[in-house]
């Protein structure tokens, strides 16, 4: 009896010490998350009540935790262009369609790559790769471009650059890791052949990786400018992105060369315009994360570690 207790003691006290560790390890793993994500999510915070303050407060470092002079007149300002509408439509219309046509070429590629019956895929998985790390340049490409009648057309956004080679490679991965090759040699006994397999089997059991592409990409397209500015003249084919930066050089440009009450009056619009941006631009996508946040983390974890 006194054995059983002496031996039962010592364990119990292990036990207890182990628990009270782990209780203060995680207490401080709390209090670290918790300060990482204020970090992480005061700067936007930030920008969300400086875009409502005084210029003149956020300047004099006034704004710290709510607005100061609570104030529309940044948005106002910005709304009143009435090129911001046709941007919306642009960019809406831009990521809409191609994201649709990037998923099509990066899954379609990442499935026939996943297949090891596909003659010559470690070669062309190596083409695919040298093209991340070279690539013509902007002239050629330029050139190319214009060769092929794309140039200052709504294809030009949304087709050239539809393959992601790294959206292929983690596609790629999920398929191997995550589709099972029974299913494809069932198929197959079912008389179903290859586009039948992809569409009606290997799609509908993707959600999660269709999801995380599509948010990559529409992503990738919403914030683009830099091609629009490059392959794009018609105003009317100009993105948001592009109308939103060329307001606020314009509204700088004012309040640089304006003189007295005037330039004072353009530097507090171009200052005020300058948060306000941020959040016209960033809040449709910031809407719809939410709604794909559960498939964004399943995607990109499933195939991450090879099995």
């Amino acid at each position: 009896m006194s054995r059983t207790g002496i031996a039962i003691k010592p364990a119990a006290q292990k036990t207890a010490s182990r628990r009270s560790s782990d209780s203060i390890l995680e207490v401080l793993l709390y209090i670290w998350a918790a300060l990482v994500l204020l970090i992480t999510l005061y700067p936007l915070y930030f920008i969300v009540i400086a875009s409502f303050s005084d210029p003149s407060a956020v300047g004099n470092g006034q704004v710290w935790f709510y607005p100061k002079g609570f104030t529309l007149d940044g948005y106002k300002e910005l709304l009143n262009h009435s090129n911001i509408w046709i941007g919306y439509k642009n960019t809406i219309l831009y990521t809409a369609v191609g994201t649709l046509i990037g998923l099509a070429v990066n899954l379609s590629a990442a499935y026939a790559l996943s297949r090891k019956d596909l003659f010559g895929r470690r070669a062309i998985t190596l083409f695919f790769i040298f093209t991340m790390f070279f690539n013509g340049g902007l002239i050629p490409t330029f050139l190319t471009i214009r060769d092929f009648g794309l140039y200052d057309t709504f294809l030009v956004m949304v087709l050239p650059f539809a393959v992601g080679v790294f959206d292929i490679i983690v596609a790629r991965t999920f398929f191997q890791n995550s589709i099972p090759p029974d299913l494809w040699e069932a198929a197959q006994i079912d008389g179903c052949g290859n586009i039948r397999y992809y569409v009606q089997v290997v799609l509908p059991l993707s959600k999660a990786i269709i999801s995380v592409l599509a948010l990559w990409i529409a992503v990738g397209h919403w914030n683009s400018y830099f091609n629009a500015l490059i392959y794009l003249k018609d105003k009317e084919l100009y993105p948001l992105q592009l109308i939103l930066r060329n307001i606020l050089i314009t509204n700088q440009m004012q309040s640089s060369m304006g003189t007295g009450e005037a330039a004072e009056i353009a530097m507090r619009l171009a200052n005020m315009l300058r948060y306000s941006v941020i959040i016209v631009s960033t809040l449709p996508i910031m809407c719809i994360y939410p709604f794909v946040q559960k498939y964004f983390n399943q995607g990109v974890m499933i195939g991450a570690v090879k099995q």
